[in-house]
């Protein structure tokens, strides 16, 4: 793929699968409205970008580069974190579908989900430290060797963390959620 660097626009209401993206690397860029659903974005650079309302349900993130990107009332089921490039990787989630997602192995320290859907998604060995869960719903999330030390989880609901495999050092837990730790105990909480 050819450099084509693309820098401070704004693109709305564009289907992706039908019109192509023509560039390789975006700056400062905000979709709006766009359907993307099942594009291969691989090594696509996304850097201080945006996306708003837009459907990126089963895009290919091989080796694409996430750096200070917002995602806003998006629908991303099926958003697969495994392949992508870590470098720099910083992204903010706000009212997103993210169920049957995968964080595999993703170094998402500081990453913030507010009221997002993240139900049957896989945390497995993700690097969550300092991360926030405002509201979100964690419905069969697994957590296996998850790094949730000084994460706020006070407000997040349905899930079920069993602190004898995850790092939970200083997380914050709400007296409401504890019960989400004591699944696998058989304690019952009343």
């Amino acid at each position: 793929m050819s450099s084509n660097y693309c820098f401070d626009k704004t693109f709305t209401k564009i289907n992706f699968s039908i019109e192509n993206l023509a560039f390789n690397e975006f700056k400062q860029c905000t979709f709006s409205n766009c359907e993307l659903n099942n594009i291969d974005l691989s090594d696509i650079k996304f850097i201080n970008c945006s996306f708003i309302d837009c459907n990126l349900s089963n895009v290919q993130l091989i080796n694409t580069s996430l750096q200070d990107v917002e995602f806003k009332h998006c629908k991303m089921i099926g958003f697969n974190m495994d392949e992508i490039n870590q470098f720099g990787l910083k992204v903010l989630f706000t009212k997103c579908n993210l169920n049957e997602s995968s964080f595999y192995e993703a170094p998402l320290k500081n990453t913030k989900f507010t009221e997002c859907l993240l139900e049957n998604v896989d945390f497995s060995m993700a690097n969550l430290s300092y991360s926030s869960f405002n509201d979100c719903n964690l419905n069969h999330a697994i957590f296996s060797g998850t790094d949730l030390c000084y994460s706020n989880l006070k407000s997040a609901y349905n899930f079920d963390i069993d602190p004898t495999k995850n790092k939970l050092k200083h997380a914050k837990f709400s007296k409401e959620n504890l019960i989400g730790l004591t699944y696998n105990f058989g304690i019952k909480v009343e």
